[in-house]
């Protein structure tokens, strides 16, 4: 029997964020309205899901003696991993002392650096990969650039939102994609992954729920991404149904094999009738931002229920849906967003806006959502609404 108490009180269920950005805002929303305590966690101060919870804290996630300190002193029930630079190693000793790790301490450790998920999904449950090679000089890129073929993509084997992901289309890419790559990775590893190219048809991200009754899907989602990063989502990926068929097999393998409750953002390549398994994040993904209007819970509410040991009793996939970042690109810590009424003219549209409190280079902050009766014009309405927002920041910036 699951029991919740009231916030602030001895009664209370506490939930510990660590990482509070725009997913982390979601997830605390979807939490507090289940009536839990949020404990929002982050590097920097006023952080989006710092603006929502109960309460917050500033550390470095990546100082294992800070995190396993902070964990012990405020004692929640539960732990919510929602980025990748967090020293794993406190996470572990912290679930072995009895406090609950989502999905689990071991998920979490895993899932944080590619390597280890590589090898558990291509050496022990022998699912298709693209061809891989993991290195730590730039002789060692240069080896496995040869051995793999142009083109091959290079990427930190810790990094977020695309962060340090290049591809190498002719040799002398080399040395530059090593050098960004190494700029992009996060929590000091200094290995890399070099992936074989996929002349894939589509990618896609298929959300997959452990919950207490089993496993559940949210209907495919196809995006578009530059520089690893993703700049469109739409929902339904249209696709056989015998290759989705084979994806949820897969999704469901990984997801049993990392344990645990919770929404798994699994992505894979599709080409033809192959599917390669590409990555797995055990949270929210930045692609699922559609669901917020696609579906009638929203990735966000599913991790929320799963986590608390909440039934999933049914996903209602509304029809053609379509998500568009907001990017800023320049300097400032005064964003002001205008145009809001021109942006959600049409009807069946949203926005969020994220609440990021500074911009300084390129920032995803916000999303327009549109629901229309075909992809096609869901990603044209998504990417409208983006558009019509205007930004006036406190220094120069100019929307990308």
């Amino acid at each position: 029997m699951v029991s919740i108490g009231t916030p602030r009180s001895r009664s209370a269920k506490r939930v510990m964020l660590l990482g509070s950005g725009e997913l982390g805002k979601e997830v605390a929303i979807e939490l507090q309205r289940l009536g839990c305590e949020v404990i929002a966690v982050d590097r920097y101060a006023n952080a989006p899901a710092m603006q929502v919870a109960h309460s917050s804290h500033v550390i470095n996630m990546l100082d294992e003696p800070v995190l396993y300190n902070l964990i012990v002193s405020e004692a929640p029930d539960l732990v919510v991993p929602e980025i990748e630079a967090i020293a794993t190693e406190a996470l572990l000793r912290i679930e072995e002392q009895g406090t609950r790790v989502i999905p689990s301490a071991r998920a979490a450790n895993l899932t944080m650096n590619r390597r280890g998920i590589r090898e558990l999904v291509a050496t022990e449950l022998g699912i298709l990969t693209s061809p891989y090679q993991f290195v730590e000089s730039l002789d060692e890129l240069k080896d496995a650039v040869a051995k793999l073929g142009l083109p091959c993509v290079v990427k930190p084997v810790m990094s977020s939102s695309g962060k340090g992901q290049s591809t190498v289309k002719v040799e002398t890419d080399i040395e530059a994609s090593w050098e960004y790559a190494l700029a992009g990775t996060r929590g000091g590893a200094d290995s890399l992954i070099v992936e074989g190219f996929i002349d894939f048809d589509y990618e896609i991200t298929l959300l997959t729920i452990r919950h207490c009754d089993g496993v559940s899907f949210c209907a495919p989602i196809g995006h578009r991404q530059e520089g690893g990063d993703y700049r469109e989502s739409w929902q339904p990926q249209p696709m056989h149904a015998a290759v989705l068929a084979e994806c949820q097999t897969i999704a469901a393998s990984v997801s049993d094999a990392l344990g645990g409750f919770g929404l798994f953002g699994m992505e894979f390549f599709i080409q033809g009738d192959k599917v390669y398994f590409s990555e797995v994040s055990p949270r929210p993904h930045d692609t699922g931002l559609v669901t917020l209007i696609s579906q009638n819970m929203s990735e966000f509410q599913l991790h929320a229920r799963a986590i608390l040991g909440l039934p999933v009793p049914g996903i209602e996939q509304y029809g053609p849906a379509a998500s568009c970042p907001v990017l800023v690109k320049g300097e400032s810590n005064a964003v002001e967003f205008h145009d809001l009424e021109w942006a959600l003219r049409e009807p069946h549209t949203d926005i969020r806006l994220f609440g990021k409190p500074e911009v300084n280079g390129s920032r995803r902050m916000g999303v327009g959502l549109a629901l229309r009766k075909s992809i096609k014009e869901a990603r044209a309405m998504a990417c409208a609404v983006a558009d019509r927002i205007s930004v006036q920041p406190g220094h120069v910036v100019s929307k990308a």
